[in-house]
């Protein structure tokens, strides 16, 4: 089942058949792309008809931000709860069963000590190799990727860039799960905290990140102007 918001089409689904999807696709040998867009990533795709077009076309795409779950109030198909791309990535991790897994992303600092972090966290995961996202033969990398022949590709290179190099190399990819998850290497290392659970529960996890990282706060501004366009199409 799917909803409609500024003509992206998020999927409403649970976190739990969201990771069994994911499962499937490896079990049954099949590609999965999943895109976990918030509103800032939905408010690009407006002028970014590119991006718009790959996130229409991924097999799982997900609302990552409780913004998506309040616009989609005004659709008569609802999202119940948001399924944030870090909480399915550590769902997944907790499922696994010694499935193969590839980072790709952020610097080799902060990749390598999450690809400590989570092995450590979670027994039963097998992280088959790590590359940070600075490279510039794009063939080379899907060379190292593919020897390695992973179950599933997690790239952590920031939207919109991270959905758009998925897209053009997923195919010459031997992976079959493929999730663009932005800042989550940086969660996973421990350099950033994750909002507690109150915040979570309350939606107000992008407060807990702004109040962090002020820096953050012109990025923040897409969520006022994302719920005033959903509005203005509401009512228009």
């Amino acid at each position: 089942m799917k909803t409609n918001i500024l003509n992206i089409n998020f999927d409403v689904i649970q976190i739990d058949d969201a990771t069994q999807k994911l499962i499937n696709a490896i079990e049954n040998n099949e590609k999965c792309f999943v895109v976990t867009p918030n509103p800032e990533i939905v408010m690009i795709a407006q002028k970014d008809l590119e991006l718009k077009k790959i996130i229409n076309s991924a097999d799982l795409v997900i609302a990552d931000g409780i913004g998506i779950v309040l616009a989609s109030k005004f659709n008569k198909i609802k999202i119940k709860n948001r399924v944030a791309g870090y909480d399915l990535v550590q769902k997944f991790f907790s499922m696994s069963k010694n499935y193969k897994i590839y980072f790709l992303g952020s610097s080799t600092q902060i990749i390598e000590l999450a690809k400590k972090n989570m092995q450590e966290k979670f027994k039963n995961i097998n992280i088959v190799g790590a590359h940070n996202g600075f490279f510039d033969n794009n063939e080379e990398i899907i060379n190292q990727i593919n020897l390695l022949n992973p179950d599933v590709l997690l790239v952590g290179m920031g939207a919109p860039k991270q959905e758009k190099w998925i897209y053009k190399y997923k195919d010459k990819l031997n992976a079959k799960v493929f999730i663009g998850i932005g800042g989550s290497f940086d969660v996973m290392s421990g350099k950033i905290k994750r909002a507690p659970t109150i915040f979570q529960k309350l939606g107000l996890e992008w407060f807990y990140r702004l109040i962090k990282q002020p820096k953050r706060f012109w990025r923040m501004l897409a969520l006022p102007k994302f719920l005033a366009a959903v509005l203005l199409k509401k009512f228009s």
